[in-house]
């Protein structure tokens, strides 16, 4: 099987990052840029669903509950299990690391964009991380004081008031945008439709753009984190042997979550688009929600308590990446199966008549 062009971007990121980190003002640039990114794509996600597909997508309650479950139950449940890891393959602050990660809220854009990817239900997939990023600016700082002990607890509203700015207000944007459009477009009497087609039309027409932005966001906000990450120096702080065993525990996790929510979707009988937004939001964990979280969790060990989430962004990335890819194959092949029947009924008919 080919190496996917997409992964090895993403490892020529964290190979950039590692050479050449962005200090100083060359941080604020790329986390400015990384910020603008992601809105951009939320603005566009939103001129590009109609306002009935997102009420559908806020109307299913029975998804977004699954991925609250998974996120909020499931994870910190297998995060409390693998205390059985430490002291033989996990030192104790690696431990509150890798359970401080099973805490945090789900991710957003790479959810959304992995789910476009796969051709999942994307509406559904923008509520589903919304939902839990909010969820999140409470329930992770609770569940940590509760599991992790200690004074852990507290939340800012300027997390809030950057969700809303970042996420929700572009996406609104997006949705008034095609509205207005709408509106306009029947004023003048067009054919019915015709304000909506302009604006999701022209989105539809430049999907190559979109697509572009949905990596780009991605690889910003890994190129951003390791950056960070390179300067505070805490690849250091780890030895190699205790470096690997966090990397096979977080594969084990990481597995078991995939296959706990494409399979207990399927139990739940939920139909494949449906299947597809649980497992990309409820398997993943969000860098952009826990590095500040844990600054102010954490105070001076941040540093180190970040880096299995960091480790676990990164590979969630390039193993979703591939199931993307995957999914998207296969459902590209199901269309051309099901083609089949209807093509061979008008050759077999066409012959019958020449006959």
């Amino acid at each position: 099987m080919p190496i996917d062009p997409y992964i090895l971007l993403l490892l020529g990121t964290v190979g950039l990052a590692a050479l050449f980190p962005a200090r100083g003002a060359a941080s604020d640039v790329a986390s400015g840029a990384s910020t603008a990114a992601i809105a951009f794509l939320f603005f566009l996600y939103g001129a590009r669903l109609s306002t009935r597909e997102a009420l559908d997508g806020v109307k299913h309650w029975r998804l977004h509950v699954t991925v609250l479950a998974c996120t909020f139950v499931a994870f910190p449940l297998l995060g409390l299990a693998a205390r059985g890891f430490v002291p033989v393959i996990l030192s104790h602050p690696l431990y509150q690391g890798l359970l401080f990660l099973t805490l945090v809220p789900s991710t957003i854009q790479s959810s959304i964009a992995f789910t476009s990817m796969a051709r999942g239900n994307v509406p559904a997939a923008i509520c589903a991380g919304s939902f839990s990023s909010l969820v999140g600016i409470v329930a992770t700082p609770l569940l940590a004081a509760a599991v992790l002990g200690g004074s852990a607890g507290g939340f800012s509203a300027d997390s809030v008031v950057g969700i809303v700015l970042q996420l929700l207000v572009p996406f609104v944007a997006g949705q008034l945008l095609r509205c207005c459009g709408v509106r306009r477009g029947r004023a003048k009497r067009v054919e019915q439709g015709g304000g909506e087609r302009r604006v999701g039309g022209f989105v539809a027409r430049h999907k190559k753009v979109l697509g572009l932005v949905d990596r780009g966001s991605i690889l910003l906000v890994v190129y951003t984190a390791f950056s960070e990450g390179m300067v505070q120096g805490i690849w250091h702080q780890v030895s190699p042997i205790r470096l690997g065993g966090l990397l096979a525990v977080e594969a084990v996790l990481l597995a078991v979550m995939l296959a706990l929510t494409w399979y207990g979707a399927k139990a739940l009988r939920f139909g494949r688009e449906d299947r597809i937004v649980i497992q990309f939001a409820g398997s993943k964990k969000s860098l952009a929600a826990g590095l500040p979280m844990a600054s102010v969790l954490f105070g001076a060990h941040a540093s180190l308590a970040v880096l299995p989430l960091m480790l676990f962004h990164q590979m969630q990335l390039m193993v979703c990446a591939v199931i993307a890819k995957r999914r998207a194959h296969d459902a590209q092949e199901t269309i051309t199966v099901s083609a089949q029947p209807a093509a061979s009924r008008t050759v077999v008919g066409t012959g019958t008549r020449s006959g």
